[in-house]
């Protein structure tokens, strides 16, 4: 059954998603828009498959311009868009329910949040305070937009009310360990950035609709940005493994709250540990030190 529903997702190199991706959203979507970052593997030949799918190229810069540059030049004519990522999919019982109650929803409500179900090593990672995580993956079009931060970005509502659905978007990424860990690589130098304009310019405390969003961000702004370099890793891993027992998760979950919530929030430390060396020792500015350190374009 089709709904309303324009489906928007970004795509590098993603042949080993696409396909399960345009399968498990094509049920209720009327439109799939793929905004691609000139992949070089099998991505858009796969996707090019598919009747309902159409193809747009756009050089990246960061996820929120990118999702904004989707959101301001594709042809949009539902009256909802989702916003997904290619290693992520709706469950069953979610995709049921949009079917029966997506048409029936008040007009003043602009946004939809799911809560988001990791899976790693191929085992749903329950604990350490990473479920239930809600995010708005549904909005009207034409009322929600993407923050502007170059790492963990949200999508915010310009107008009506939100509504949260306990249905379960899953996070199941396909690739190896090698490639998880180059991509946090990736992350946590936009992170460090991140990190160092708050320095220079704090952020809103409100920024989203969200009371989670918005609670987490004010922790991580005004006590864990706040704590030392490096030690505070040490409290964020305790915090997340054992007082909120992310131990339960087993063997998969010991690799998972290991280099998710310590060794990638270390790699991130590092990473503006060595930012501020660089700029102090050759006086430059943030900006061209990240441009020579990592060849990223702030």
């Amino acid at each position: 059954m089709n709904l309303s529903i324009t489906a928007i997702v970004l795509t590098k190199n993603e042949e080993i998603h696409i396909k399960r991706f345009i399968n498990k959203v094509s049920g209720i979507a009327e439109k799939i828009f793929i905004i691609d970052s000139f992949s070089t593997d099998d991505t858009l030949k796969i996707a090019k498959k598919y009747k309902k799918v159409e193809i747009f190229q756009h050089r990246f810069e960061n996820y929120a311009k990118q999702l904004n540059w989707a959101l301001k030049n594709c042809p949009i004519k539902t009256e909802w868009v989702l916003r997904l990522d290619t290693d992520e999919y709706l469950e069953n019982n979610l995709i049921k329910y949009l079917e029966n109650n997506l048409p029936k929803i008040n007009q003043d409500v602009s946004g939809i949040y799911f809560r988001r179900k990791v899976i790693f090593r191929n085992q749903w990672i329950h604990f350490g305070g990473f479920y239930p995580t809600w995010l708005l993956r549904l909005f009207r079009y034409q009322k929600a937009v993407c923050e502007t931060r170059h790492m963990d970005e949200h999508i915010k509502l310009l107008a009506g009310n939100s509504i949260r659905i306990k249905k379960d978007i899953v996070d199941h990424n396909l690739n190896s360990l090698s490639f998880w860990t180059l991509k946090h690589d990736w992350y946590a130098t936009r992170e460090a950035v991140d990190y160092l304009l708050n320095l220079k310019k704090p952020e809103p405390t409100k920024y989203s609709n969200s009371y989670q969003d918005q609670k987490r961000r004010w922790l991580k702004n005004r006590l864990y940005n706040q704590a030392p370099l490096f030690l505070r890793v040490y409290f964020y891993y305790f915090y997340r493994y054992i007082i909120l027992l992310g131990f339960l998760d087993g063997l998969a979950g010991l690799q998972f709250h290991f280099l998710q919530c310590f060794w990638y929030r270390f790699l991130v430390d590092s990473k503006i540990y060595e930012i501020k060396i660089y700029q102090k020792k050759y006086r430059v500015g943030l900006i061209k030190a990240v441009k020579n350190l990592y060849n990223y374009q702030i």
